[in-house]
């Protein structure tokens, strides 16, 4: 592996998982915009908006890639030189869309990857007889189940960002902002052997209540909760995603309590993790002991999201969901409880289906941590 993308027969085993699942769908091409799916399928991080860049996988015979010349550098450092597709360049004036579509027929059915924007579908829907399908579920079911080099690569992730947090407790400290502590968090992340800091959360008293909140200019006060969620890509892509509920001083009881009737609930959701269980059960496992608690109310979200290339991609681990789970799945575990002007908590892994489980990509203390 280099530092950007896998060797290059990873990549060749996809694009043929792609033919082959295309074919079976009853599809005679994939075109895939840039985007995570591009990346996934060449490890090229192209990038073009207006100019149309697509790589078109038929059901039967060779691939090959449309580009404008003045992107071609952007392919170099993918694997697209290496697995022999052909680069079909082109300049502004020409027709870029009969470009991508020489060598199908008329009337073929094509799907398009959901990256591909309305700027392009529409000339490309304009040069065949019947509209574009999305590609979505030909790519999901490759996507979502790992293979053991992308397993590998979210171990490194897992473990990078479990070492961020070992280190949160010297910075998250009493008169220090929510901002203060996610500066250190940031660059820690990059510290740890991340590419970037996708996100990080630092949600204070009253603010850990809200999921999503980022970061303030709260200052940080001794007693109050503090939720710490952050993640980002390691090379070559993948990417780390955690929380962890931390505590300034010593807690209320009662706080104490209620969170250890999350961690409760995070364990019995990871504990249901196994091939042919559903996500709907691995949602419910955790759910029902939060509601037998009395906090099924405060549980305002799903249980988890599947993780790669992005960090959130499917399986989506979610009430009403019957998507069987398939060893190589890997998603969050990621439960939280939330009191609306007070404080929230929420406690997050990563795990992968195994054959016989899962296999957590972070190891760090689920419980409170008292700093």
């Amino acid at each position: 592996m280099t530092d950007h993308r896998f060797p290059a027969d990873v990549y060749a085993e996809r694009l043929a998982g792609v033919a082959a699942h295309a074919g079976r769908a009853g599809v005679d091409a994939v075109i895939v915009g840039p985007g995570p799916d591009l990346e996934y399928l060449t490890g090229s991080r192209a990038s073009t908006f207006e100019r149309l860049t697509a790589l078109i996988v038929p059901a039967v015979g060779a691939a090959w890639v449309v580009v404008p010349r003045l992107e071609l550098a952007a392919l170099r450092a993918s694997a697209v030189g290496e697995l022999g597709i052909e680069t079909r360049d082109w300049v502004d004036g020409e027709d870029a869309y009969a470009l991508a579509l020489r060598g199908l027929a008329d009337d073929a059915t094509v799907a398009v990857s959901d990256s591909v924007p309305a700027l392009h579908l529409i000339p490309l829907a304009d040069r065949l007889q019947s509209f574009p399908r999305l590609a979505t579920p030909i790519l999901r079911t490759l996507r979502m189940v790992k293979d053991d080099a992308e397993i590998e690569a979210l171990r490194r992730a897992g473990a990078a960002i479990d070492r961020v947090h070992a280190r949160v407790p010297h910075w998250l400290l009493a008169g220090r902002t929510e901002r203060d502590v996610a500066a250190d968090i940031t660059a820690a992340i990059l510290e740890e052997g991340h590419t970037e800091a996708a996100f990080v959360i630092v949600g204070s008293g009253p603010n850990g209540a809200d999921p999503h909140h980022e970061v303030s200019d709260r200052v940080i006060a001794d007693g109050d909760v503090v939720v710490v969620d952050i993640g980002g890509p390691v090379a070559p892509g993948y990417n780390s995603d955690s929380t962890r509920t931390y505590c300034v001083g010593e807690p209320d009881p009662s706080i104490a309590e209620r969170i250890a009737v999350l961690e409760r609930a995070q364990q019995a959701a990871v504990d249901a993790v196994a091939p042919g269980v559903t996500a709907h059960q691995i949602d419910a496992a955790a759910r029902d002991v939060l509601a037998a608690a009395g906090y099924g109310d405060n549980f305002i979200h799903r249980t988890g999201h599947g993780i790669g290339l992005s960090v959130h991609e499917e399986p989506y681990i979610v009430a009403g969901s019957d998507e069987p789970l398939l060893q190589g799945m890997a998603f969050s575990v990621e439960p939280g409880i939330y009191f609306t002007g007070e404080w929230g908590a929420r406690i997050e892994d990563i795990v992968v289906v195994t054959a016989d489980g899962c296999e957590p990509m972070n190891t760090r203390p689920h419980g409170l941590t008292r700093v």
